[in-house]
């Protein structure tokens, strides 16, 4: 770009992310779309960049034309436009939009003492910002898809297909070491993934208690996916026969390697996930 942007830096369980404040649409609003995603990738870059997982552009529904964000005016003031480390847009980030209500009120003056309306692409999402510092967030009513499977160096695991507003493939495992590195994209059929899929990798730890790895479509392996850990949720209680409930028997715990997500399936459907949400830095990006 040849011109400095203002950043920070922010993380939840360590899926990390870099901030790209714009409330008024002026910094990035007349870039094309082009330049965004060379942008992000250059800015993810962990080796000639900043760093992260992917970015977030903060930004008024009122100054974005993107569809998601003109669609949520009058029920959201704020959009998260948001882009995997490759520069490609997504439709949701679970830990990133944690990590958004942080920003938001910590910078922009959002009050922290009543639920936080955010527009994104996967719909708009309420949020709840607690005492402890951890944010909960409604991630709406998961789609459960049916079975499908993936694969890796060779193996193949039978996946549960669960959509978050973003496609998962949740693959039960003996040992979160069976899938090797997840250096390419576990392997996945591209007619029921068209645009790529998020694939969680899950082993019990207890009762509802799992554990997962994750490759994030765009990103690569990752500390932490808030989506992913939806999705895992929802696997896990499909498969323990339990569903949607107003009590704590839909709750589970599902540690990924940057921390611990607690997940819970409501009785009206909607999974609520809770989590940190933490912003460790600011600076200037002048790639």
């Amino acid at each position: 770009m040849g011109t400095s942007l203002h950043f920070l830096k922010g993380h939840g369980t360590e899926n990390d992310f870099v901030l790209l404040p714009d409330a008024d649409g002026t910094v990035l609003g007349g870039l094309s779309d082009e330049q965004l995603r060379h942008l992000a990738a250059a800015i993810c870059d962990r080796h000639a960049g900043i760093g992260a997982d992917g970015v977030l552009r903060v930004v008024r529904t009122a100054a974005s034309d993107d569809p998601a964000s003109v669609a949520a005016r009058g029920e959201a003031d704020w959009f998260m436009d948001y882009r995997n480390a490759d520069g490609s847009l997504s439709e949701m980030c679970g830990n990133g939009i944690r990590v958004f209500a942080r920003y938001l009120v910590d910078h922009e003056g959002v009050d922290a003492t009543i639920p936080l309306a955010v527009a994104t692409r996967g719909g708009t999402k309420l949020l709840t910002l607690r005492p402890d510092g951890s944010v909960s967030v409604d991630m709406g009513s998961p789609e459960v898809l049916g079975e499908t499977k993936v694969d890796v160096g060779g193996r193949s695991w039978p996946a549960q297909h669960v959509s978050m507003g973003n496609p998962h493939a949740v693959a039960f495992v003996d040992s979160l070491d069976d899938a090797g590195p997840l250096v390419e994209p576990p392997a996945h059929d591209p007619t029921e993934y068209p645009h790529g899929v998020n694939v969680e990798f899950v082993v019990r730890r207890g009762a509802r208690h799992v554990a997962m790895r994750v490759h994030e479509r765009g990103s690569g392996e990752t500390r932490s996916c808030g989506t992913g850990a939806c999705a895992v949720m929802v696997a896990a209680a499909i498969a323990d026969g339990a569903g949607p409930s107003d009590d704590d028997s839909a709750s589970y715990q599902v540690d990924v390697p940057g921390g611990r997500l607690d997940v819970r399936w409501r009785g009206d459907g909607h999974v609520v996930m809770t989590g940190p949400a933490v912003i460790v830095a600011a600076g200037e990006w002048s790639g």
